[in-house]
């Protein structure tokens, strides 16, 4: 092909995952930038970097160096590690290490000049004991000297404190939820306190409530009051704007859109109804979709699958503002500026951080990494739409092979996770590592996934393992059809859900000639009865009331129809996992065994749900390849 095809250790053993970025102000109005950086290179471990904003070349400092490794574990997925807050002398940080609580503060000293950054004044502090108990999505009230966050204990979340003046405490009760809590937000004068809370068998992006308490000067929480939400409704990230009205993303209209506190006669208006979701689905803590810069509010939206930015005028007015990155995440502003974590289809996810103040707004992208691959490499997303499940018009991101040939060519399929997530178009270097050996690669917003609405959304309710899997079979055909894959060439992959339908895929189609997993959900029953509080009943609205229906969870589990599966498989299982144990993938590659079907089974031992260490990042990849690359009759030598 004349170029030289991406290795696995530029594909995946370098990229650290960026995550929450937040701007924080300094003196003589100097601002900063804090985000997290999870290392594949240092096993996963997250830590927190801080530079001045606008200055990407600036000096930078490790604020959280090893051993520390920022991490939660409340409801599986964590998030929501770090806190921040400064007054006039110092930056406040609280975070959560190996289940505990630590703050330290950073004084100022002299680093308006540039000069210097702040610097720890003494060594960090350890606020909680251990304790039965997991910590996440805290906030710092100054004004009360303390940290407010979520408590997972006992099968229950409930809204706690941890006074920042006093080492190794117990959380303080504030307020006991009927189940799940989150997303906690303080009014500009740290006397009310706004949070999400939902209750299984929904899940928060089926339906979840806004709730409101007053905020004693003792930190006490009073007259808790749900506000909006409920009964079918999902609510998003609710944040206060300066004058003290209330915001929140809710999908009453069937979208997520922003909806306004009207204090008057205490409604809410719908100053911007658009058919784009302002929000996504809350598996971890610490998303962010809009902030307020100062003046006005920004929004990431996103529409088809693809997110775009605006400025929202509280007199209803929409700005689109023109940058060219797609893919965002984790919005935060102050003063004028904004940041985000943003890619597109030729650069790689990086921080955008925006000067809102000129006439004409300026921005500048900073990478994770230089980009390992010249432009004219890349394989850029195309949409596709094709007729999936039940003929609905259904979407997909095509990577077309790299090399020039126009003829069919071997063919990727990738289900996402979640199943409640989405295929996103920002670069990815595992997707390049397909296309440049010459396979083409379909990445399917099968019906389920978030970004195009909550009908489109709902497409999946009682349906998992059959909606999903027509999509990505459709998908797969549409792209033969078309000419551009090769019939008997057809590989699909996907982790966690995605490894559950690629399994059912594998069952219930004959489009697909291989198949690779990563801790796949191989039993629909097991999962039903032993998995993760978080999801423990994920499956009454995907699959069916439990155990009243449970002739549709063994009609639709892999497990259960591993005779109907004709082509080799690939597993890949963490044996920390928490989530699918280890159990079920081992059952499943046995029950494939005895039917005298092609097995492969690599496990990790110090791996959980999601892989986080860069040589097993390597190790699947490469073995993914090989693996299909030997059961399609591809050439050794081919890419």
């Amino acid at each position: 092909m004349g170029r030289t095809p991406l290795s696995a250790q530029t594909a995946v053993g370098r990229l650290p995952g960026l995550k929450e970025p937040r701007l924080v102000q300094g003196p003589d109005d100097s601002l900063w930038l804090i985000w997290l950086e999870q290392r594949p290179a240092e096993q996963g471990r997250t830590t927190a970097i801080m530079r001045r904003f606008g200055e990407p070349d600036s000096p930078e400092i490790e604020l959280t160096p090893a051993p520390i490794n920022l991490r939660s574990r409340v409801h599986d997925y964590g998030g929501g590690v770090l806190a921040t807050a400064t007054d006039d002398h110092h930056l406040h940080l609280v975070w959560i290490d190996a289940g505990c609580l630590w703050q330290q503060q950073l004084c100022w000293g002299e680093a308006s000049s540039g000069q210097r950054l702040p610097e720890a004044e003494a060594p960090a502090q350890r606020l909680t004991c251990p304790g039965p108990w997991e910590l996440a999505d805290g906030l710092l009230n100054l004004q009360r000297n303390q940290w407010i966050g979520i408590r997972e204990q006992n099968g229950k979340d409930a809204l706690v404190s941890v006074d920042l003046q006093r080492s190794d405490q117990e959380p303080e009760l504030l307020h006991q939820p009927a189940d799940f809590a989150g997303y906690a937000a303080l009014n500009p004068k740290g006397d009310r306190l706004a949070w999400v809370e939902w209750v299984q068998p929904s899940m928060p992006w089926d339906s979840s409530s806004l709730w409101c308490a007053e905020l004693t000067p003792t930190g006490q929480l009073i007259n808790p009051i749900q506000r909006a939400g409920g009964d079918g409704v999902s609510v998003f990230q609710p944040q206060w704007l300066p004058d003290g009205r209330l915001l929140v993303a809710e999908d009453s209209s069937g979208w997520w859109n922003l909806m306004l506190e009207d204090p008057a006669n205490t409604s809410w208006e719908r100053p911007w109804p658009m058919a784009a979701e302002t929000a996504m689905p809350q598996w971890i803590y610490g998303m962010s979709t809009t902030a307020w810069d100062g003046e006005r509010l920004l929004a990431a939206t996103c529409a088809d699958g693809t997110w775009s930015l605006q400025r929202l005028g509280l007199d209803g007015t929409v700005v689109q503002l023109e940058q060219p990155f797609d893919d965002l995440a984790g919005l935060q502003a102050c003063h004028g500026r904004a940041i985000a974590v943003a890619s597109n289809s030729s650069s790689l996810a990086g921080l955008l951080e925006l000067d809102l103040r000129p006439r004409t707004m300026t921005w500048s992208h900073s990478p994770a990494i230089p980009p390992p691959l010249p432009a004219d490499e890349i394989s850029v997303a195309q949409p596709l739409w094709f007729k999936g499940h039940q003929q609905q018009r259904t979407h997909a991101w095509y990577y077309p092979p790299m090399g020039g040939t126009d003829g069919p060519a071997p063919l990727l399929v990738k289900s996402h996770s979640g199943p409640t997530a989405m295929a996103r178009r920002g670069l990815s270097l595992a997707i390049q590592y397909w296309t440049s050996r010459g396979w083409g690669v379909v990445d399917v917003n099968y019906g389920g996934s978030t970004g195009f609405g909550r009908a489109y959304r709902e497409r999946l309710n009682q349906g998992w393992g059959v909606v999903d899997v027509v999509d990505c079979a459709a998908a797969a055909k549409a792209l033969i059809a078309a000419g551009h894959a090769h019939p008997n060439q057809v590989a699909i992959e996907g982790g966690s859900a995605g490894g559950f339908t690629t399994l059912a895929a594998l069952c219930f189609t004959d489009v697909f000639r291989a198949g690779a997993c990563r801790y796949a959900v191989c039993d629909l029953t097991a999962m039903a009865t032993d998995t993760h509080r978080f999801e423990a009943r994920y499956l009454d609205g995907l699959v069916g009331a439990w155990p009243e229906e449970r002739s549709i969870y063994d009609d639709r589990s892999p497990l259960q129809h591993a005779n109907r599966i004709r082509c080799p498989v690939l597993f890949f299982q963490g044996l920390k996992d928490k989530v699918v144990p280890a159990e079920q993938t081992e059952r499943m590659a046995a029950a494939l065994r005895n039917n005298g079907i092609t097995v492969d089974v690599r496990l990790f031992d110090d791996e959980g749900h999601g892989f986080r260490n860069q040589a097993t990042q390597i190790t699947v990849l490469e073995e993914t390849e090989a693996f299909f690359k030997l059961h399609l009759g591809l050439e050794t030598n081919s890419c």
